[in-house]
């Protein structure tokens, strides 16, 4: 079964003029010629990473992206509109964050940390809200150096942080000193 938002290998059908499908005889998705490597030929295992191009079809691709379903990661911002934002993820069409995804005013050229999820009509997008993606069984021990970046700010509570894309942490307000915003890049001792 080819897995949305997801790097998988899959074995290669079929080949035409404009690339090859990858998968099974009931399931196949298109994987472009330039991103086809050189030699492959029917039969071939690929490892690629499926999501939708322009026209909403399954596509496959051979670049790397900057997260897969799941993940969270810090992306730039591309472009802002009314409905939402469009950050680059390393792949040809930019990651849509919805504006109801999003948790603070979003400015291009700058970077916040997002997850990537599957909304209802079956499409990759960001979210903003990350929290459910984050982990509270960290391995560091009292006194560890960690970094991560901010995701939250609650005056009456203190700076939300995930470290290393992959778990809680949080300054206590008692313990804030100075402004900190989200997407900014935090280091601190494990408390």
């Amino acid at each position: 079964m080819i897995r949305l938002g997801e790097k998988q290998i899959l074995k290669v059908v079929r080949m035409k003029e404009f690339g090859m499908y990858v998968g099974d005889e009931k399931e196949a998705v298109l994987l472009p010629r330039k991103y086809v490597p050189a030699g492959t030929k029917v039969g071939d295992s690929v490892e690629v990473f499926v999501y939708r191009d322009s026209s909403d079809r399954l596509i496959a691709t051979t670049e790397e992206p900057a997260l897969q379903l799941g993940q969270v990661g810090l992306l730039c911002v591309k472009e802002t509109g009314q409905i939402g934002a469009f950050l680059d993820w390393g792949l040809e069409k930019d990651l849509f964050l919805p504006f109801k995804e999003q948790t603070v005013q979003l400015r291009s050229g700058k970077s916040y940390p997002v997850a990537l999820y599957i909304d209802k009509s079956r499409r990759l997008c960001a979210t903003m809200k990350i929290y459910e993606y984050l982990s509270s069984e960290a391995p560091y021990g009292k006194n560890d150096m960690v970094e991560g970046v901010v995701y939250q700010v609650n005056p009456n509570v203190g700076v939300f942080i995930a470290v290393d894309n992959k778990y809680h942490g949080m300054i206590p307000k008692n313990n804030v000193h100075g402004r900190f915003h989200v997407g900014d890049s935090v280091r601190a001792r494990v408390g």
